[in-house]
């Protein structure tokens, strides 16, 4: 009886619980499911006999069991779910500087000592009406032209890569803004060449990998290191 009480809390939680990721339950969830694990087998028979003997008992330890279940299953189903949510892919630009200055090895291994998975990557010299497109966003700045300009002055390594937290590695826009150990924080100066770029969100990423590459150029594949890199895998 208990399990199929268990396999409800999830169905109860997943349907009806959708706190932010970030709230106190779902951060103290481990903590919670362990202190759960720990206790259950001492306490529900102890609060089952005081609510009577026989078959009685036995039905309230089900119900019991099901009661100390639900936290459990709810740090379950949102931890599953934030996995999900948080392994996304990423547009990734090696800019002209940074080509210039002989980064590329040194960028894509951070990327790979971190964790991130390769999708896709080629190098190419965009043309200056493909860099207006990849900015259109900023079409009406007074630095747009000068933006276009730049990236299309000289060769580009365009990357798509699958990761969790993935922007904080490359740093702010500003190097002198970065913090150290971020791409841009230990390897550019100013803005105007500060070495790389990154999608800024999931909207994002789709419309500049859609940009950048052909859908045959996309690779999907399931990295073996993964389970040494992320908790759940």
């Amino acid at each position: 009886m208990s399990s199929h009480i268990c396999k409800s809390a999830s169905r109860v939680v997943r349907s009806l619980l959708s706190a932010s990721k970030t709230s106190r339950f779902f951060s103290e969830g481990r903590a919670v499911a362990a202190a759960t694990a720990v206790s259950l087998n001492s306490k529900v028979p102890l609060l089952a006999s005081a609510y009577g003997n026989g078959g009685s008992a036995n039905a309230s330890r089900g119900w019991l069991s099901g009661m100390f279940a639900l936290p459990v299953a709810a740090y379950m189903v949102q931890d599953q779910e934030a996995h999900a949510a948080q392994m996304e892919r990423t547009f990734i630009a090696i800019k002209p500087d940074g080509v210039q200055r002989g980064l590329i090895a040194e960028i894509i291994s951070r990327f790979e000592h971190k964790g991130f998975k390769l999708v896709a990557i080629k190098i190419l010299v965009p043309s200056k009406e493909f860099a207006q497109k990849h900015y259109h966003d900023l079409k009406d700045r007074p630095f747009f032209n000068g933006l276009c300009a730049f990236l299309s002055s000289g060769p580009v390594v365009a990357m798509e890569r699958e990761s969790k937290y993935g922007r904080k590695l490359i740093g702010a826009t500003d190097p002198q803004k970065s913090e150290p150990g971020t791409i841009r924080g230990d390897l550019a100066v100013v803005v105007g060449r500060n070495i790389i770029q990154g999608s800024d969100g999931p909207e994002t990423a789709k419309d500049e990998i859609n940009l950048w590459f052909k859908p045959q150029e996309l690779v999907s594949y399931k990295s073996n290191a993964e389970k040494w890199i992320y908790e759940g895998n």
